[in-house]
Order: structure tokens, then C-alpha cells, then sequence
């Protein structure tokens, strides 16, 4: 008797897209036919890659479909331009129209696609006047609610370190997704002049997560929100959101696979920045609840917001939450709220909705609503006012807390029901890195955490700390207070004065000449790897 055993092997195959590789194009690659552990590597080059396709097939968690940007010699992202761009004839999908990469909705292939990652790539141009050619070959026009990315279905989809800009809506997601997660992208100039309807980020998935991403201004012109959302689980944490009708607008779905979730009563905002940078659209800056009408649907739960930093220059009235119905109730504990305008001018809330507050700081003079308030106010302690919060550089955009503020060591503990998978452990890094909140016992309030600027070396299982000098600059020499050969292996990163990083090399000696990084005269960010922070040097050619 003999046993017939069966072993079958799945090879895997990263498909190398650009100059000098087997493929030319991304559609040369046999989209229709990936599978699990495939990698199409996208190199960058100095022309944009002009096109679009549809994902339709799947992969696993141990072996996810990779679409990977393999960046320039300076850090620059390969960009996918839907200008004119052309669709492999091989696929066959519809919504065409509504995105540059299409996830599902197709045809030839039919699968729903799942654990998908989409990083390191620049991905523009969806929205008219811009047209593409299509699957048959056809010369058609983009929507006005197109997208660089379009989710119409998948289940375990990540988009990591991507630029998503110029287009109707930046990014979008539809009802029929799930567990989406959105990670150190810089989402900015989308939207239609004149319109409320596409914003630079519009999602309504079955559990969403966004986190370690720049949302930056609209378009000139256009009226849509920055980051709205409509999901269950959803879930927005270290992140930098600035400009917009509402920086923030969290509202209800019209599906009931959503709706009905027990994680739509929940919502967790925490360790971001809020900026109302001008005049910009509405007052407020955080919408939660609903907007169709149909108050069933609403929210009808709990926004727990807590370790944020709001900022609000507006020589007018700014309010900080909107809470639709009385049904909506947010707790709100160890903020930082804002104003450059005198207090008086800063209110809590709206008109409806219980909230909650502990240990925030509040600008002298503010006021519960500048409404009829119909709802509920409740302070339950710890409440730290005052003309300024003590920030590092306010001018700069440095809200990491001064020695002498008063927000530090004043925070509360938090709230029972975001324990412990919504502690806040990190917190952001301009733009789009993280590294570890510090702790010391108390939370300061606000996103950032107060520490002396110095680089903290933590070895093995973490339990041992060491306390280093920062960087020093003499002449032309960076001398790093870290001994490259026991750290393996350390990288130098170097961003403008705007947040792009300009310069990654290896670090394999103690000081560095910078005139071999031919820098010029200007102010420079540095880093050495995520566990270490980041730091602000001058140079002077």
C-alpha cells in the first residue's frame, strides 16, 4: 500500500518595469494572470508612465500582490499619469472613468481582489478635462469624481508612501472594500472648482485606517472636504490634515453592511494635526454624525478624539466639533485647541450632540457654542487655558511643546473603551514618518509629547536607554553623536525646507562632509532611522 503525496509549489515572479528592464511598460506585464507573492517593481524615470489599469486578481496574507515604486537617485517617486494614459487591451472592467488604478469591478480578470499593496508611487490626473484610452482602445473622458486609486472592491488593501494629487477625488473607496489602510501618503491638490462633492480623500469601506499621512490644500477653487469618510472601524491617528472645507467629516453610510456594524458606533481620532491654515470653507473643523438626511443612519455613537493638536488661524469663528444630533456624543481629552484670534472666538461644539471634555487646553475666552446649543456639555476636570500653549515654533509650524508649557505633564489618563489597541504610542513626524511617543507616566497634552532634543538609543528588547548629544554642524561637517559602526545599518536621510526628502545614503562614518551632498544654502531636516528623532539644521554654503 503505498501513500500518494501531493506537493504543490507556487512560484512567485517580480515583473521589472522601466528603462533597461525586461518590461517597458506596465502593461506589458500580464496583469490579468498575477498571483499571490507577484511583484511588478515600477522604476522611476524622467518621464511619467502614461497609464492605467484594473487589479483583479488576489493575493494572500503571506504572499501579497505588490505594485512597488522603486524610486529615483534623489528619492523621487516613479509617477503614473492618467493624462492620455492607455489601458492593456487584455482587461476588460468597467468605471473606466472613475480612476487611474482600478481595484475590482472587472471582468477578464473576475477576482476580487485581496491583500493588494500599492506603495512608493506618484499617481495624478483624474478628472476633466483629462481623457485616457480604454480597454477596447477607445479615446473617453474622466469623470468628475475620479480618483487616482478607486477601491470598488478587496478586502485587506494598503496604499503606503504614495502621492495621490490632481485629481477629481485623491482617493476612493467604495462600500463593497474592507480593512483598508492608508499609510504615509501625501494627499493633496484634488477636488473641482466650485464643487462640495470630491475632496481630496472620500472613503466608505468595512474598517478603514489612516495613519502617518500629509493631507494637504485642495485645488484652487474647490469647495470639498479634506478627509471624509463613511466607514465602519474607522480609525485616523498621527496624522498631519491641513486646509479644506472641514479638515475633518465624518458621516453616514446609506449601506447596511456598514451601518449595522458595531465598529460605526466607534470612531477613534488621535495624534494628528488639525490645521484651519486661512478662511478656508466651513468653521468647523470636525463634522461627526451625518449628512444625507436620513438621521437613521447616523453615527449614533461615540467620536473618541483625544491627543490632538487643532490650530486655527481664522480671524473669524472657528468651532471645533459638529455633532449632528443629539445621538452623537464625542469625548474629547488631552487637546491642544487654538486659535490665533482672540478666544472668544473659539467654541466647542455646535448646536447638538453630547461632548465630553477632559484635560484640554483651551485659549482664554472660549465658549461652549456660538449657537443656540441644544445638547449636552460636560467638563470633568483638568481644564488648562491660556493665551498661547507653548509651542516650539509656532511660525514654523512646530508644535512640539517648549520646556515652559503648560501642556506638559497636564494631560489625563484615557478613556477605558480606546485600551489598549488605541493607545497613543507614536506620534508624527513632518511629513509622513512616525516615531515613538516618549512616556513618562502622565500624557502633556496635545500630539507631541515633551522632550529634550536629544536622540534616545534603545537597545535590544528596548529596556535599555541611552541619552546622545544632537548633531552639530562645523564648517562643512555633520558630526553625528552615533558610532556608525554599532549601529547596522544606519541611513542619512535629508528633507527640503518643504518636507521632501532630498538625500538617503548610508552613514559609515562619524562626520560627513556636506559639500559632497551638494547642498545649497537653506534650511534642511535630518534623520537616522525611525527610532531616532528628527532634527533641524541650517546650512550655509
Amino acid at each position: 500500500m503505498f501513500n500518494l503525496i501531493v506537493i504543490l509549489y507556487i512560484f512567485t515572479f517580480t515583473y521589472e518595469v522601466g528603462p533597461g528592464m525586461p518590461y517597458q511598460n506596465i502593461g506589458d506585464v500580464p496583469l490579468e494572470s498575477l498571483n499571490p507573492g507577484d511583484t511588478v517593481r515600477i522604476y522611476y524615470k524622467s518621464t511619467p508612465y502614461y497609464e492605467k489599469w484594473v487589479i483583479g486578481r488576489s493575493g494572500t496574507q503571506d504572499s501579497p500582490i505588490v505594485f512597488q515604486g522603486v524610486t529615483g537617485l534623489w528619492g523621487d517617486l516613479p509617477v503614473i499619469d492618467g493624462q492620455n494614459a492607455i489601458t492593456r487591451l487584455q482587461l476588460d472592467y468597467w468605471s473606466e472613468e472613475r480612476g487611474i488604478i482600478n481595484m475590482g469591478g472587472s471582468s477578464y480578470p473576475g477576482e476580487i481582489p485581496n491583500y493588494i499593496i500599492i506603495e512608493n508611487l506618484e499617481i495624478k490626473s483624474a478628472r476633466p478635462p483629462y481623457s485616457f484610452y480604454d480597454d477596447q482602445g477607445q479615446l473617453r473622458y474622466y469623470a468628475e469624481n475620479a480618483s487616482s486609486i478607486y477601491v470598488i472592491e478587496g478586502d485587506h488593501i494598503t496604499i503606503r508612501n504614495c502621492i495621490l494629487t490632481d485629481c477629481g477625488n485623491g482617493f476612493f473607496v467604495s462600500h463593497s472594500a474592507k480593512n483598508i489602510l492608508v499609510e504615509g501618503c501625501y494627499i493633496y491638490d484634488n477636488g473641482i472648482e466650485g464643487s462640495y462633492y470630491e475632496h481630496n480623500n472620500y472613503t466608505e469601506a468595512q474598517g478603514i485606517i489612516f495613519q502617518f499621512n500629509h493631507f494637504g490644500p485642495l485645488r484652487a477653487n474647490c469647495l470639498g472636504n479634506n478627509l471624509k469618510d463613511r466607514s465602519s472601524g474607522c480609525v485616523i491617528r498621527y496624522n498631519w490634515i491641513e486646509y479644506g472645507n472641514r479638515q475633518l467629516d465624518l458621516v453616514d453610510s446609506d449601506y447596511p453592511e456598514i451601518y449595522n456594524d458595531p465598529s460605526y458606533r466607534k470612531t477613534f481620532v488621535y495624534g494628528n494635526i488639525l490645521i484651519e491654515q486661512y478662511d478656508e470653507g466651513n468653521s468647523q473643523i470636525v463634522h461627526y454624525g451625518g449628512d444625507s438626511g436620513d438621521t437613521t443612519h447616523y453615527r449614533h455613537g461615540v467620536l473618541y478624539f483625544y491627543n490632538n493638536t487643532i490650530v486655527s488661524k481664522r480671524a473669524g469663528n472657528t468651532t471645533a466639533f459638529r455633532l449632528s444630533t443629539n445621538l452623537e456624543s464625542c469625548d474629547a481629552r488631552n487637546n491642544i485647541f487654538y486659535v490665533t484670534a482672540d478666544g472668544s472666538r473659539l467654541a466647542m461644539i455646535a448646536d447638538y450632540g453630547n461632548l465630553i471634555v477632559r484635560n484640554n487646553w483651551l485659549k482664554t475666552g472660549w465658549v461652549i457654542s456660538h449657537s443656540s446649543f441644544q445638547g449636552t456639555f460636560i467638563d470633568s476636570g483638568g481644564l488648562v487655558e491660556g493665551i498661547e500653549p507653548g509651542f516650539v515654533d509656532f511660525a514654523g509650524e512646530d508644535f512640539h511643546l517648549a520646556d515652559t508649557s503648560s501642556c506638559v505633564d497636564a494631560g489625563s489618563s484615557l478613556a477605558p473603551a480606546v485600551l489598549p489597541e488605541h493607545n497613543v504610542i507614536y506620534q508624527y513626524v513632518k511629513h509622513q514618518y512616525y516615531e515613538p511617543r516618549p512616556y513618562d507616566g502622565i500624557f502633556d497634552i496635545g500630539a507631541y509629547e515633551y522632550y529634550l532634543n536629544l536622540i534616545r538609543e534603545v537597545k535590544g528588547d528596548g529596556t535599555e536607554i541611552k541619552i546622545l548629544k544632537i548633531p552639530t554642524i562645523t564648517k562643512d561637517k555633520l558630526i553625528l553623536p552615533i558610532n556608525p559602526s554599532t549601529h547596522s545599518p544606519i541611513y542619512l536621510y535629508i528633507y527640503n525646507k518643504s518636507g521632501r526628502k532630498i538625500v538617503k545614503i548610508p552613514v559609515r562614518d562619524k562626520i560627513l562632509n556636506l559639500r559632497k551632498l551638494n547642498l545649497s544654502t537653506g534650511v534642511y531636516f535630518i534623520k537616522f532611522s525611525s527610532r531616532f528623532p528628527i532634527f533641524k539644521i541650517v546650512y550655509i554654503k
